[in-house]
């Protein structure tokens, strides 16, 4: 018997233990890997030990920056390689930018936004009410907005001030809130919504990275007002439902113009306003409109207005198709090389989550869930509410899931890729019906 407890004591020979190790690529590692070793010498990478839990999303950055190119896992002390679930490989790039993201905004971290001054926090739930009550008030005084353009009346810039105040502060009580439910729109709404939306996206987007709320609010300005050229375009043209002929788009790609001019002839027009009026269709390379500025003769509020407008078009109903779910959505727009400003970008992603709240996921326990909140400081770990099992092909209770939190056991493995109509709507999974029903759904 000890003799047996002994040889129990011993390490294990290397040729086994290498076979319980597995040797990938750091482009393959993700959170809940343990890393036993990594290729290289030491000094070629940013960890002063080789065996640790990888269990931060800094961390997880730092490696895949680092230029070391493989390492081993040990599968029994941690995750194993997923099996590939999600067929868009964007993430892991979104992930290593997002965490680098703060280095040039001098923001540390996701949850370092949270220490702005400001209004009390507000969860999810209750935040969601006041969102609603803002939206409505929104898409009224956009629409009056977009009548006195369309009457060739003068527009008072000043004259929403009011509602920016209570957008960022909504914002600023709760982030995720106004930015979730601004994204959902009936195809009739979306013009005057989209204006709404971005305001709050920007101020988002402001928020997290250091913008204090003085100049959060004139971001959120500047986003409201962004599309006021549009008042003045053809109702045809603008509402058509199916692509637009050459010329057609040649006259909705006035719009920057039109609105530019529209606000100098009116009141209280702001420099911020008229430059992200003008310049939201602009893009880094070079290849924007109207006037394919290089990046260099770019404001940073352009650029983020670019990224705002982008996001919220392709993730909203329209006219003439449906939104994108809002993870792809991520994904997508982080493979258009050139168009946005990449680290602006990778904090946008931090504002909102490289799965936003309403995308569909796909979990290791094999579950289709919906996330519901994001959870501060975690990119890959949000709340997320599970409504159907892949293994028995049916619909479940619904079972909410904090998925950064120890108790659970269960994670993200991708995004739900496959067609997601067949559930019919579930945005009743993360908002109270009552909203939903003011927002039109």
């Amino acid at each position: 018997m000890q003799t047996a407890a002994l040889r129990l004591r011993r390490p294990l020979p290397t040729a086994q233990l290498h076979n319980m190790l597995k040797k990938i690529s750091v482009g393959q590692l993700r959170i809940g890997m343990h890393v036993h070793k990594l290729d290289g010498k030491w000094i070629d990478h940013p960890f002063w030990k080789t065996r640790f839990m990888l269990d931060s999303t800094g961390d997880l950055a730092r490696l895949r920056s680092s230029g070391v190119a493989e390492c081993w896992i040990d599968p029994g002390l941690g995750l194993d390689v997923a099996a590939p679930v999600d067929d868009t490989p964007v993430a892991p790039a979104v992930l290593h930018a997002a965490g680098r993201a703060g280095e040039r905004f001098g923001v540390p971290s996701p949850a370092a936004a949270a220490a702005l001054p400001s209004s009390a926090p507000r969860s999810m739930a209750a935040e969601l009410k006041e969102a609603a009550a803002i939206c409505d008030r929104g898409r009224q005084a956009v629409v009056a907005m977009f009548g006195e353009a369309r009457m060739g009346n003068t527009i008072d810039a000043d004259g929403c001030l009011d509602l920016v105040d209570d957008i960022a502060s909504s914002i600023l009580r709760n982030p995720g809130a106004l930015v979730s439910l601004a994204r959902l729109k009936t195809r009739d709404d979306y013009t005057y919504m989209h204006s709404v939306a971005v305001c709050a996206l920007m101020v988002a987007l402001g928020r997290q990275i250091g913008m204090s709320e003085e100049q959060c609010r004139a971001a959120g300005q500047a986003g409201l007002m962004h599309d006021i050229g549009k008042a003045v375009m053809p109702l045809e043209v603008l509402n058509k439902p199916g692509k637009l002929t050459e010329s057609e788009f040649r006259v909705i790609r006035s719009h920057p113009e039109r609105g530019h001019q529209l606000l100098l002839e009116g009141r209280g027009a702001s420099p911020e306003m008229l430059d992200v009026v003008l310049n939201h269709h602009e893009r880094v390379d070079g290849t924007g409109y109207p006037g394919r500025l290089p990046a260099e003769k770019l404001s940073q509020l352009a650029r983020m207005g670019a990224i705002c407008d982008v996001y919220d078009a392709i993730t909203s109903n329209r006219p003439y198709k449906a939104g994108w779910d809002p993870a792809e959505s991520i994904a997508r727009m982080a493979s258009w090389k050139g168009q946005f400003d990449s680290a602006l970008f990778a904090a946008f992603v931090q504002s909102l989550g490289i799965y936003p709240t309403g995308s569909l996921v796909q979990l290791a326990s094999k579950r289709v869930a919906i996330v519901a909140e994001q959870s501060p400081g975690n990119l890959v770990a949000p709340v997320v509410m599970a409504f159907y099992s892949t293994r028995t092909q049916l619909r479940m209770t619904p079972q909410r899931l904090d998925l950064a939190s120890k108790d659970c056991s269960d994670r993200i493995v991708g995004r739900h890729t496959e067609d997601a109509s067949a559930f019919g709507i579930l945005d009743e999974l993360w908002a109270d019906p009552e909203v939903l029903r003011r927002r039109g759904r």
